[in-house]
């Protein structure tokens, strides 16, 4: 049985996402995956749970608000592991971030990153070789 391929922009957007914590960035690379993908839900609600994230730490709450509204009704259609990923703890995640979102400006709250949870062994192993690669570009 041959191991999954994973996009080069979904790894990139992972990378982004756990690693740089860079969500503008996050939205570049997975905005051209979910466009090559007919507009696929699942990437856009993705996409929109970085994009929150980014508003909110830029202090932008009403569209930090907005935008994991719209992921968590997005990435709810999805089963638990979706591509590689532990999508249910992401929508635990969001859930939380958005009941404290809420409660701005009763209760203020620093931006508090979260990590995409990996499953699939050879999504580790690809996001890992794709760390390597980057860190090799930026020494050569």
């Amino acid at each position: 049985m041959s191991q999954k391929i994973y996009d080069p922009l979904y790894l990139q957007f992972l990378y982004d996402f756990n690693c740089t914590r860079d969500y503008f960035e996050c939205h570049e690379s997975l905005e051209e995956l979910w466009l090559e993908e007919a507009k696929d839900p699942f990437y856009q609600g993705l996409l929109q749970v970085a994009v929150a994230l980014y508003h909110h730490r830029n202090e932008n709450v009403s569209g930090a608000l907005k935008l994991m509204r719209s992921a968590l009704d997005k990435l709810s259609r999805y089963p638990e592991r979706m591509l590689g990923i532990d999508l249910e703890q992401v929508r635990i995640n969001s859930r939380a971030y958005l009941t404290k979102l809420e409660h701005i400006p009763n209760v203020q709250f620093e931006h508090e990153p979260f990590d995409i949870v990996i499953l699939d062994p050879a999504l580790q192993e690809q996001l890992n070789h794709h760390i390597h690669e980057l860190e090799r570009k930026i020494t050569d």
